[in-house]
């Protein structure tokens, strides 16, 4: 493999990016002018546009809509190569990644290797109820909603399976709500006069909040207004409601038992074992404590961006993980290191600048937060679409998004509707 060897065998500075999710991507395109090799390494030979992952999962769009080939993102980059392989460790030591395909040599290295599911010490809950970080993610939970009305189909009447068209979300962030609201989309519009035995529209959907609310992240009124949609398209919303137990049958709460055939895990994230294993201090869910510029203190060449960086802003608050700070991220250490390699000032301390939150409820209605600007229901739901159209990349993946959310609200149908791996 051409890219392991030693640091001093190689003719450019070589900076090693692993993860091309918003981050990487960010870093890799801003070093486009650097006298630079940039070797962006993921697992996957695609980037994923995270925000949306939870259409395809409710079959509102094909994984395709919002998934691109990382080599074509990057093949008009001359200074840029993707390699397709597993990074296993660091060795800061060595200046080098260990990946299932060799050490690759590093003088520069930023990872942006995302974050993974955390289920609070409790892992076995992960085969009952997956969470929502991958492609892969998105189509197993697709697959287990449309099973579960298939199979409540089967067995018509019978009591031998009360919880298949039963449908729990743990946690009530927006990755939460829009699960929820999505899956009463589903089953109250889309599976309409499709099914002779059972009711879709009778389903029970529950949103269930350990906090006192939903969204905690946005402002009360705003919360409130989710709450009350989403009671209005059927969603049980449940706060104050700690979970105890997972399994094959159902959750238990502190206040008792839900039979469910569909469990969904949108309540915790944690750092995966790459950010984990970092030589550097962690918080409390693995991720690496970074200094101003997001290189780990002890390690000036080495960088942590994304979900994987324990960020506060100037005022203590930790910056959230989201993609437009992920990409924030990845432009400044993409600076920072193309100042280095240049032999220039290095630029100021990262700070973080928040835009604002955006959560869809259902069909037809979102909330904003903007700054001072506030929307709810149909005009929060437009500004939700024209921005998340906008951020897509490229204009065919632009317009078939937009096709097929146009499609959708004005036939109420859902054109992704397939079953697959079982």
């Amino acid at each position: 493999m051409a890219q392991q060897g030693t640091v001093s065998g190689a003719r450019r500075p070589r900076v090693v990016i692993v993860g091309a999710g918003f981050g990487g991507l960010e870093a890799a395109r801003s070093l486009a002018h650097a006298a630079a090799e940039v070797v962006v390494i993921d697992a996957k030979n695609h980037h994923t546009f995270q925000p949306l992952l939870y259409q395809v999962a409710t079959a509102a769009l094909s994984p395709a809509a919002i998934a691109w080939p990382i080599r074509h993102l990057l093949k008009g980059q001359a200074n840029a190569q993707v390699l397709m392989t597993r990074v296993l460790g660091v060795d800061a030591a060595a200046n080098e990644v260990t990946t299932e395909g060799g050490p690759i040599a590093y003088d520069q290295l930023v990872i942006a290797a995302g974050a993974a599911h955390s289920y609070f010490g409790h892992d076995a809950w992960e085969p009952f109820a997956p969470g929502l970080k991958t492609l892969e993610d998105a189509l197993d939970i697709r697959r287990r909603i449309l099973s579960a009305f298939e199979r409540a189909e089967l067995a018509g009447e019978s009591e031998t399976a009360p919880g298949w068209t039963t449908f729990v979300v743990v946690g009530g962030g927006p990755t939460g709500v829009e699960l929820a609201g999505a899956i009463a989309e589903i089953a109250r519009d889309a599976l309409k006069s499709e099914f002779h035995h059972i009711d879709p529209a009778a389903s029970r959907i529950l949103l269930v909040e350990a906090g006192p609310r939903i969204l905690p992240t946005f402002p009360d009124r705003l919360a409130a207004d989710a709450a009350r949609r989403l009671a209005r398209y059927g969603v049980e919303v449940m706060t104050g409601a700690k979970v105890v137990d997972i399994d094959a049958a159902g959750v238990t709460l502190e206040g008792g038992r839900i039979a469910a055939a569909t469990v969904l895990w949108a309540a915790g994230v944690r750092a995966g074992a790459l950010t984990a294993g970092l030589p550097s201090e962690h918080d409390r869910v693995g991720r690496a404590r970074v200094a101003a510029d997001l290189s780990l203190p002890d390690h000036p060449e080495i960088f942590v961006i994304g979900d994987g960086a324990a960020v506060t802003s100037p005022g203590g608050a930790p910056i959230p993980g989201i993609a437009p700070a992920a990409k924030q991220m990845g432009a400044y250490v993409g600076q920072l290191i193309a100042r280095r390699l240049s032999g220039r000032l290095p630029p100021p301390p990262f700070r973080y600048r928040h835009a604002g939150d955006l959560a869809t409820v259902g069909r037809g209605a979102a909330v904003v937060k903007l700054g001072a600007l506030e929307l709810t229901g149909f005009p929060g739901w437009l500004f939700w679409g024209l921005i998340h159209v906008y951020f897509l990349i490229g204009l065919r993946a632009r317009f078939l998004v937009a096709l097929d959310w146009l499609w959708s609200y004005v036939t109420y149908q859902r054109g992704a509707r397939l079953i697959t791996g079982t």
